[in-house]
Formats: C-alpha cells, sequence, structure tokens
C-alpha cells in the first residue's frame, strides 16, 4: 500500500513539474516570468484583437481556365485527326453567379466529319457535355458533377495557398478556413492576431492572384500606348499587355505583348525554391520550379518548340520575371540570371504560394480592437474566479475536510488544462475561458459523485476504508458515461463548427481528460494518504 501511495505521489509531482514547466518555463527575473507566461496563453482575436476578412473566389476564373486548357488540346486533337473546324472560343462570364454559364463554342465542322468529331468527344472529353446548335456547330459544358467537383477544389486549393503564404510572412495563430454554411458561397475567412488594420492583412497575404506562365510574343515597351501604336491601337488575337512589377535597379515602366492564354497555371505548379549556382558570381541566383506530371507533359511541348524564345511569369496580370526558353522543360525546370538571392526567393514565393487557381475578391475587411479583447479577458477572469471561489466555498462547508481534497483537484485540473494549451500551441478564445469555466462545474460534479457515493457507503454500515474504495469504484463508471458523453458532442463542435466554437471544444475536451485524472487518480491518492496505516479509522470528515 505504502508503495502504491509513493508511486502514485511520483506521478502527481511529475505531472505538477510538467505543467509548471510548459506554463513558465525557467524564469530568471519576475518580468521573464510574466513574459513566458503570455507566450504559453495564446490569445485568439475575440481577446487579442487584429484583423478579420472575408474574400469571395472568383470559381468562374477557375472554370474558365480549365475552359481554355480544354480549347488548346482540342485544337490539338482535331489538327491530328485532320478535322477541319471554322472556329473555337468561349464565353467571359465575369460573376460568381455566371460560374456555371462557362460555356465553349465549336464553329464550323463539316458535316461529313460528324462522326470522327463525335467519337472524338466521347473518349477525350468524357467530363464535357455537348450540346448541338446546328449541322456544323456545337456547344461544350462541364458535367455538373466536374463542376461542382472543381468549385470545391479551387475553394480547397485558394484556404491551402492563403495559409501558406500567410505561414511564410511569419504569422502564427491564424484562421483560414471556409466561411459561412452556405456551400455555394465560396467565400473565405481570414483572421489575423495581432494585426489591426486590413490594409495591412491585404500587404501581408500579398498578390493571392492568379498565377500563369505564357509566351512573350514582343516587349518591352516603355508604355502601353507605344505597345498598342505597334499594332495601329488593336492588339492581335488572343494577346494582350502586361505591366513588369518594379525590381531593383528597373528603369522605367516595362510592357509586354503576351499570350492570352497560360501555358501553366497555379493549378500546375507544385513547388518551387531559390537556389545559387556559386560558378556564375552575383548572377548565379536562379529558382528551380516543379510542375505536376499532366502540367509537365503540356509544359515540356510548349518549352520544346520554342527554344530561344521567351516566357513570362505573370501574377494577376502583372509580370514577376521574363525569362528565354533555352531548352525543353518538362516536370522540372529553372529560372536563371536572377539579380539577387531576394528576387530568387521572392519569384519562388510566387511561384509556390502565389499559384492560386481563382482571384478573390474582399466582402468584408474589419478590425477588431485590442480594448474589446481586454473587456473579454477581464470579465471572463472575474467571472472564472468568482465561480472558484463559490465553489470551494460551498465544497469546504458542505464536505469540511475532504473539501480540502476537492479544492485540491480543482486547481491542479485548471493548471492541467492551461499547461495542455501551451503544450499544444492552443489558441485561447472568449468561448474557450468559457470551456474553463463549464470544466470546473463538471469537475466539481465529479467531486460530489463520488463523495455522495462514499456518503451512501458509510450510512449503510461499511468501515471507512471499505466505503472509500466502495465510493470510487462505484462512481467511477458515471464519470465515464458522462464524460464520454460530453467529449462526442464536442467531437461534433469541432467538426462541423468554426474557429471559436472549436476553441470551445478543445477547451472542454482537454479539460474532461485532466478531470479524470485529477477526480479519480490524484482525490484517491489523497484519500490513501489520510487513511494510511489507520485501517479501523471510524469517522471520515466528509
Amino acid at each position: 500500500m505504502a508503495t502504491n501511495n509513493r508511486t502514485r505521489a511520483v506521478v502527481i509531482v511529475a505531472v505538477i513539474l510538467a505543467c509548471v514547466f510548459g506554463l513558465i518555463g525557467f524564469p530568471k527575473s519576475l518580468d521573464q516570468l510574466k513574459q513566458n507566461l503570455q507566450h504559453s496563453i495564446r490569445l485568439g482575436l475575440d481577446l487579442r484583437g487584429g484583423s478579420h476578412l472575408v474574400l469571395q473566389v472568383q470559381v468562374q476564373d477557375a472554370i474558365k481556365a480549365e475552359a481554355d486548357q480544354t480549347i488548346d488540346r482540342l485544337k490539338d486533337d482535331l489538327k491530328k485527326q485532320n478535322i477541319a473546324w471554322m472556329g473555337i472560343d468561349r464565353n467571359d462570364p465575369q460573376t460568381v453567379q455566371e460560374a456555371d454559364n462557362v460555356q465553349i463554342n465549336i464553329k464550323g465542322i463539316p458535316a461529313t466529319e460528324t462522326s470522327a468529331f463525335r467519337n472524338l468527344m466521347t473518349e477525350r472529353y468524357s467530363d464535357w457535355v455537348l450540346t448541338t446548335e446546328n449541322s456544323t456547330d456545337y456547344d461544350l459544358r462541364m458535367k455538373p458533377s466536374d463542376l461542382v467537383a472543381l468549385k470545391r477544389d479551387t475553394v480547397d486549393q485558394e484556404i491551402q495557398t492563403i495559409n501558406n503564404r500567410v505561414n511564410q510572412l511569419g504569422l502564427t495563430e491564424t484562421t483560414v478556413t471556409q466561411y459561412g454554411s452556405s456551400g455555394d458561397a465560396y467565400q473565405i475567412l481570414v483572421e489575423l492576431p495581432d494585426v489591426d488594420d486590413p490594409a495591412r492583412v491585404k500587404e501581408l497575404i500579398g498578390t493571392v492572384a492568379v498565377l500563369k506562365i505564357t509566351s512573350v510574343k514582343e516587349g518591352p515597351f516603355p508604355s502601353r500606348e507605344a505597345a498598342l501604336a505597334q499594332h495601329g491601337g488593336v492588339l492581335p488575337l488572343n494577346t494582350e499587355l502586361d505591366k513588369m512589377l518594379p525590381r531593383g535597379g528597373s528603369q522605367g515602366d516595362e510592357w509586354y505583348l503576351v499570350n492570352k492564354n497560360g501555358v501553366i497555371t497555379g493549378r500546375d505548379m507544385r513547388n518551387a525554391q531559390a537556389s545559387q549556382d556559386t560558378t556564375l558570381g552575383a548572377r548565379g541566383w536562379e529558382t528551380e520550379f516543379s510542375l505536376s506530371q499532366d502540367g509537365g507533359k503540356r509544359f515540356g511541348i510548349f518549352t520544346g518548340a520554342n527554344v530561344g524564345n521567351r516566357l513570362a511569369v505573370l501574377l494577376d496580370k502583372n509580370i514577376v520575371n521574363v525569362a528565354t526558353i533555352e531548352s525543353k522543360i518538362d516536370d522540372q525546370g529553372r529560372i536563371t540570371g536572377l539579380g539577387s538571392q531576394d528576387e530568387a526567393v521572392d519569384l519562388a514565393r510566387y511561384l509556390r504560394s502565389g499559384s492560386l487557381p481563382a482571384g478573390i475578391v474582399y466582402l468584408e475587411e474589419r478590425s477588431v480592437g485590442a480594448s474589446l479583447g481586454a473587456d473579454s479577458i477581464h470579465e471572463g477572469f472575474v467571472a472564472g474566479i468568482a465561480g472558484l471561489l463559490a465553489v470551494i466555498v460551498v465544497m469546504l462547508v458542505y464536505y469540511k475536510r475532504s473539501g480540502i481534497n476537492a479544492v485540491l483537484a480543482l486547481i491542479l485540473n485548471t493548471i492541467v488544462l492551461l499547461a495542455c494549451l501551451s503544450y499544444f500551441h492552443a489558441v485561447l478564445t472568449l468561448p474557450g475561458i468559457a470551456g474553463i469555466i463549464l470544466t470546473i462545474g463538471m469537475a466539481v460534479d465529479s467531486n460530489v459523485l463520488i463523495f455522495e457515493r462514499i456518503r451512501e457507503e458509510l450510512r449503510a454500515g461499511k468501515a471507512v476504508v471499505s466505503a472509500v474504495d466502495a465510493g470510487f469504484g462505484k462512481a467511477w463508471w458515471t464519470i465515464v458515461d458522462t464524460h464520454v458523453t460530453t467529449i462526442v458532442s464536442c467531437c461534433f463542435l469541432f467538426l462541423f463548427g468554426e474557429g471559436p466554437v472549436r476553441g470551445f471544444a478543445v477547451t472542454l475536451v482537454i479539460g474532461l481528460a485532466a478531470n479524470v485524472f485529477t477526480a479519480v487518480f490524484v482525490s484517491r491518492t489523497i484519500f490513501n494518504f489520510e487513511l494510511s496505516g489507520q485501517r479501523r479509522l471510524q469517522e471520515l470528515s466528509i
């Protein structure tokens, strides 16, 4: 018995030391103690203040990009099978509500080649629905199931990309998730604690727009007007004029005439990183990138046929780099001749995390003031302390000396909960504080169950030691039932809820797990020490 108690005591002391270390570390001064504590307990947006933005994903951009790639593939397939056509283009919906209306128009298919054309569409373009307009003209629309999947994947990739970009800029404890209950809203919620200026948030997120790599037709031109003058004010078909982003050492503006349809888009980009060729000196910085299997095939065909020509990397119609194709590039390539390490790193960041399949529109921008957070913290703290003191008084009055047992377990429960939040790098929100308060109530409930069971056994005439054993044994399964039920509910809150609701669920689950340890293991150990060597004890202060 004594050996068992010593083992239990060692476990409890070890847990306490681990919790204290997780909360305050090894402070050398009072100021450092406060800093460590503030760093351990990470506060959410509603407590610290910060920025709240709601973005709408322009899913029609991704659908139009998919249509453009389908048009390029279709033209190549028609040439290979010697099927003539007069024209292939698409419409240009501008809003999210019109995303389902993206349509490819195929005109001038000879009536004699209708059978070959239909066979081609059935074999190679099964994700598109072919509609006959007349004997020579056809329309293509994406199948509803594939359309829904593309829009869903687009929103998921937008979330991942924005999250990656924010993380690369050194921001932590951010929220980037789908917003709203409506699945067809295509909205994203971005919350950044400690950044109280929405304009600053936009700057931190950067140019989160559509990435594409396309061919350069002409340029550079000193101005847009100069480029237009070369073509009588009318741009060639399927081309556009884009401006180079300012670079260090650049002399004035640079405009390029580029192909409107990208060879590679953000959906094809897999990874990119900066590297240096030391044999080239200061100009040895370059950016290596990798593409998807399908993107690598298309890029290999294009670059193999255009060695010596130029490529432009565009982000939201802004050119970030122009490079010459030196050899055929498949799924692995390099952009060389960059002026500095910063230029190579920035280009890699654009390629890696700026590769969004669709543009975004800011629907809502607001800042949450730090004063709101301070008020919330103060009120939550006061409520928690008041509730804790009230519980302590009631336990001591009602259960007498055994109430001290419950109070110690309750305090340890709170310490374990806060330490777990620190170790897990969890963010404490106002709903999280509510979860802590609820955990205190459930911890008291567990002690009440145990103590009332012990009282029942004592009334039944059992000896003190036997009554304590029976009380803990019979209350155990009741505690397990109530805790498991609550944890299951928290799992549903976490799966289907959003940021603050998830914070409440996480806090409550951690508190319940800590409660099982303190109310059963710690409380029983305290009783064991009190009853150790007193097997004939006649009364128990409870």
